[in-house]
């Protein structure tokens, strides 16, 4: 159950770092909730599966979810550069997140 709660607690991660840019300085009401509720239960979550899982690994695999999927996601919304380069650097951040999920 704690990687469940860590996946949904990056993804949460993922929803905040993302909602950030939608606030503009959380001068906008709707998203400043939305992006305050998602930090709130993102770091819920992660402190659930800090329970069994240990600190340093759960610390990384909850930043590097929400890293990846930022970067994903900063490309789709916000059209920052789909290089190759730029996902390659993601795929390197993806293989130390598997490798530190299959060491676990």
């Amino acid at each position: 159950m704690a990687w469940i709660y860590l996946l949904i607690a990056g993804l949460l991660e993922m929803g905040w770092a993302i909602g950030l840019k939608y606030t503009q300085g959380f001068t906008k009401l709707a998203p400043s909730i939305v992006t305050v509720a998602c930090m709130i239960l993102s770091f819920v979550l992660l402190s659930k599966a800090l329970r069994t899982l240990p600190v340093g690994t759960a610390y990384a695999i909850w930043t590097g979810i929400g890293a990846v999927g930022t970067a994903l996601l900063g490309v789709v919304l916000f059209g920052e550069p789909a290089e190759m380069k730029r996902f390659f650097c993601i795929g390197l951040i993806v293989a130390g997140l598997l490798g530190l999920r299959f060491v676990s």
